[in-house]
């Protein structure tokens, strides 16, 4: 069976971006590093892709230069149970960065994640077409997801 992993492309920085993740995210581990050798001899010694897993999904990162950059195009998202881990995550990875709209936020490495109440993909799904249409519009004025102010909405209120 293959194996898949995200490949995240850094300028310089994915050893400390491993270590920024690692630290957030529970059961989370650098597995390896490896570095560049006599080929590039500015980079000779440093890292080159640092392998690691967030609770269990694979990540490489790989110092490549300069050339590539990331975008909203694509991001990772995290379903959380409640609030509060809304919150954490939020608060952990929005930090450095700059948070954007409906739980959308970039990192201090300028990585785009979106941080999501599980809550929020069960009333996107309702019978109720009214009712989802409320959810969305209180989703389009919120930054931060807030679980409470998505049930109001879905409720009526």
């Amino acid at each position: 069976m293959p194996i898949t992993r995200l490949s995240l492309w850094f300028d310089t920085e994915a050893l400390e971006a491993a270590e920024y993740y690692v630290s957030i995210f529970p059961n989370s581990a650098i597995t390896a590093v490896s570095h560049w050798g006599p080929e590039d001899p500015d980079r000779d010694g440093s890292p080159l892709e640092v392998v690691f897993d967030l609770d269990g999904r694979g990540f490489s990162a790989i110092n490549g230069g300069p050339g590539y950059t990331f975008d909203q195009a694509a991001s990772i998202q995290i379903y959380c149970a409640d609030q509060a881990e809304v919150d954490y995550y939020w608060d952990a990875l929005s930090r450095g960065g700059q948070q954007i709209q409906c739980g959308w936020l970039t990192d201090r490495y300028g990585l785009p994640w979106q941080v999501i109440p599980n809550r929020l993909a069960e009333l996107m799904v309702d019978p109720d077409r009214d009712r989802v249409q409320r959810v969305k519009e209180a989703m389009f004025t919120m930054v931060k997801l807030d679980v409470a102010a998505l049930e109001a909405a879905a409720a009526g209120g």
